[in-house]
């Protein structure tokens, strides 16, 4: 707690009531310093929380794609083929059922698909003609922009 000196002297070595008050106000600043702390650490963490499979994605001048409310589904495909939903691998057989359940009461949801540039077409093919034949219409590819 902090204190606040007034300006009252004593007089002829006579206290003249309390020259000592507590003060009323909170000492913000060590709150602020506390917020630009967590301030940094996030700005710094928030990146790496995109997307937990690393893929190398390929360059390319297409638009950005317009964010919505709703978070779309992230699907990412590695070098060798693997499928992830989110950072949980995922076999191509049960892609389809997962994401149903997923997509149930929500028909305009998009899934998004990052696939690593070192992989063969037919792999991005084989995930999407699964998608397309489950009947999901919203389908997006990922890619880097091009400088």
């Amino acid at each position: 707690m902090g204190v606040s000196l007034s300006n009252k002297t004593r007089s002829r070595g006579r206290r003249t009531g309390g020259s000592y008050r507590p003060m009323a106000d909170i000492n913000v600043t060590p709150m602020v310093d506390v917020m630009l702390v967590l301030l940094i650490i996030f700005m710094v963490s928030a990146p790496l929380m995109t997307a937990g499979v690393p893929v190398d994605l390929p360059n390319s001048k297409a638009k950005a794609i317009q964010s919505q409310d709703n978070k779309p589904i992230e699907l990412s495909v590695d070098k060798e083929g693997k499928v992830y939903l989110a950072d949980t691998e995922i076999q191509k057989g049960g892609l389809v059922n997962i994401l149903q359940g997923m997509m149930e009461g929500d028909e305009e949801r998009r899934i998004y698909i990052r696939a690593d540039k070192g992989i063969e077409y037919g792999t991005v093919m084989d995930v999407l003609g699964l998608l397309n034949s489950a009947g999901f219409r919203k389908v997006a590819l990922i890619s880097k922009p091009e400088n």
